[in-house]
């Protein structure tokens, strides 16, 4: 499971000119669920977004977790986190898991997330939608599971 996670002042997501969800401070979340992946993953992957201690202290040093400063999160499946570019022009998605399992995976992972006391924004799985955030910092990071 791959996670593109950023941290923001602010984002939401659209699907069709309809906002569907929208948050405050805290993190965006891309998520990317692979074939292999297991309801552990997701469990696994949550609790370390939760407790990542990347918002800072009044130094600017990073000290705080998304737990500790009551940050909310906006969730947005992204299989396209999974592509192989390494051959060719156009992006392989043959490690991306099946949609039905993908979707399930994905609702664990909110799920995990909401048991922590996390407000939990989503996007709709399988639509297009138009994410719009504002990066804070800019920090980025990139988690995955089988690292």
């Amino acid at each position: 499971m791959r996670a593109l996670v950023q941290r923001v002042s602010r984002a939401s997501v659209t699907i069709g000119g309809q906002g569907v969800g929208q948050i405050g401070p805290g993190l965006v979340i891309l998520l990317g669920v692979a074939q292999g992946d297991t309801p552990r993953d997701a469990h696994l992957l949550a609790q370390k977004v939760a407790h990542l201690r990347i918002f800072p202290d009044r130094e600017g040093r990073f000290h705080f977790s998304l737990l500790d400063t009551g940050g909310q999160t906006l969730t947005v499946s992204q299989f396209t986190l999974l592509a192989d570019t390494r051959k060719g022009r156009r992006p392989s998605f043959t490690d991306a898991a099946p949609p039905d399992q993908a979707k399930a995976l994905y609702e664990q992972f909110v799920g995990a997330l909401g048991e922590l006391d996390i407000k939990v924004a989503t996007g709709r799985f399988q639509e297009l939608m138009q994410v719009e955030l504002v990066n804070d910092g800019p920090v980025t990071l990139m988690l995955d599971t089988r690292d």
